[in-house]
C-alpha cells in the first residue's frame, strides 16, 4: 500500500461571472472577505498541502485583494474557454512543481458551502486506499457527485487531455465510475454553486466568525 506522499490543493477560481454581471466569482464577498480566500482556507484545513489557486477574471484585483498566503497563484488567460481550461492549467502547475504532490483535492470557488470537512473526508478517504497516486475519489450528494475530487497524480495527464469546455474532469470522472470512490459528504457540506443572482443569498455577511461546514 502506497498512501503517503503530499496531497496539494487546486482551487478553480477563474470565472467570470457572467451570469452575475461580470462580477468574478473569486472576490464576490462571503463574511467579509473575498471568496476565494475561504476555499483556499478550506483546502488547507482539510489536509492539503501546496495550494495552487488558478486565476483568470480580474486576476490583478485578485492578487491585489486577497490574501493568499502559501498559495501558488497561476494565471488561465484562456479562462473564457471554460473550466476545462482552468483545470488544464492547474493540473500543468503541479506537475511542475519540486517535490511533485502524490495526488489533488479540486475544488471550486463558487460552493461556499463546501469547507474543511468536506476536503478532510475526501483525503482521507483517498489515504485509506491501496494507492494515493491513483486514486480517485469524488464526494458524492445523495445520488449526485460533486466537488471536492481527489486525483491522484498518475491520473493528472489522462484528465488534462479528456477535459473540454466547461466539463472539468467529469468526462474523466464518467469513464471512470468503476474506479471511482464515492464519499458522502452531505452531513457535512452543502455543494450549492453561485452562478446568477438568485444565487447570492448563499453568500454569509459580515459578522463573528463561525466554523465552515
Amino acid at each position: 500500500m502506497d498512501s503517503h506522499g503530499e496531497v496539494a490543493g487546486l482551487l478553480l477560481a477563474a470565472g467570470g461571472g457572467r451570469r452575475l454581471g461580470g462580477r468574478p466569482k473569486a472576490l464576490l464577498a462571503h463574511r467579509g472577505r473575498p471568496l476565494v480566500e475561504h476555499a483556499a482556507e478550506a483546502l488547507r484545513a482539510g489536509g492539503c498541502g501546496p495550494v495552487h489557486v488558478v486565476l483568470g477574471a480580474g486576476a490583478e484585483r485578485v492578487r491585489a485583494e486577497a490574501r493568499l498566503p502559501g498559495c501558488v497563484a497561476v494565471d488561465n488567460p484562456h479562462w473564457a474557454d471554460g473550466m476545462s481550461t482552468s483545470l488544464r492549467a492547474g493540473l500543468a502547475s503541479l506537475a511542475a512543481a519540486r517535490p511533485r504532490p502524490a495526488a489533488v483535492v479540486v475544488a471550486l470557488v463558487d460552493q461556499p458551502g463546501v469547507g474543511a470537512a468536506a476536503v478532510a473526508r475526501v483525503v482521507a478517504a483517498a489515504r485509506a486506499g491501496e494507492d494515493l497516486l491513483s486514486a480517485l475519489v469524488s464526494a458524492v450528494y445523495g445520488e449526485r457527485r460533486g466537488h471536492p475530487v481527489l486525483i491522484g497524480a498518475a491520473r493528472w495527464s489522462g484528465v488534462a487531455a479528456s477535459a473540454t469546455g466547461d466539463s472539468g474532469a467529469r468526462a474523466y470522472l464518467r469513464e471512470h465510475a468503476e474506479q471511482t470512490l464515492l464519499v458522502d459528504c452531505a452531513a457535512v457540506a452543502d455543494p450549492a454553486d453561485i452562478d446568477t443572482p438568485a444565487d447570492l443569498h448563499l453568500l454569509a455577511p459580515p459578522g463573528p466568525r463561525t466554523e465552515q461546514r
